[in-house]
């Protein structure tokens, strides 16, 4: 019996990886390294606490980090790291493989992110501020990239961003007027 259940499992895991594009395997594994920081082909709850400590956040509990190591089937190796992922992107609406190509975060995710600097839901955030954010927090962006993101969409003539277009851009991978 065993045998037929450890064939089931292998099925399954090799079934993940049709789920993603290659570039998005590859974009998964690259986040999988990064995670596992003592490189042992697993994540377990002390690479997670020094990922959340790398991210600034060092204050992590034990019972948070036990939470979510519980979400996984076993040990967490890539192979579950990646169906992890498939598990929660199956849940949310991707009828358009279209989009799914451009991003693995559906559109609403990326304006959720915006909204948080735009509490009156304008869908304008000022050019200077998001510069100001991105400079200054967690991964920071240097004045060469701020630059070059605002040469690749630029803001307009009153310096704000319009990140409801650049959300759909990301998604959709064109403007809206350009449909």
């Amino acid at each position: 019996m065993a045998p037929k259940k450890a064939k089931k499992k292998e099925a399954a895991s090799s079934n993940v990886f049709s789920m993603f594009e290659q570039s998005q395997i590859q974009e998964f594994k690259e986040a999988f390294t990064i995670m596992d920081q003592n490189r042992d082909g697993f994540i377990d709850k002390n690479d997670l606490r020094d990922t959340f400590a790398a991210l600034g956040r060092l204050n992590v509990g034990n019972d948070e980090l036990d939470e979510m190591l519980k979400e996984a089937s076993g040990p967490i190796n890539f192979t579950i790291f990646l169906s992890m992922f498939g598990e929660k992107l199956k849940g949310k609406n991707q009828t358009d493989q279209k989009d799914q190509a451009h991003c693995t975060d559906p559109e609403e995710t990326i304006l959720n992110a915006f909204k948080i600097f735009d509490p009156e839901g304008t869908g304008i955030l000022k050019g200077e501020e998001i510069k100001y954010h991105l400079m200054s927090q967690a991964d920071k962006f240097t004045e060469a990239e701020v630059s070059q993101m605002f040469t690749n969409f630029p803001l307009d003539v009153a310096g704000n961003l319009d990140y409801k277009n650049l959300c759909y851009v990301i998604t959709h991978g064109e403007d809206k007027e350009q449909e």
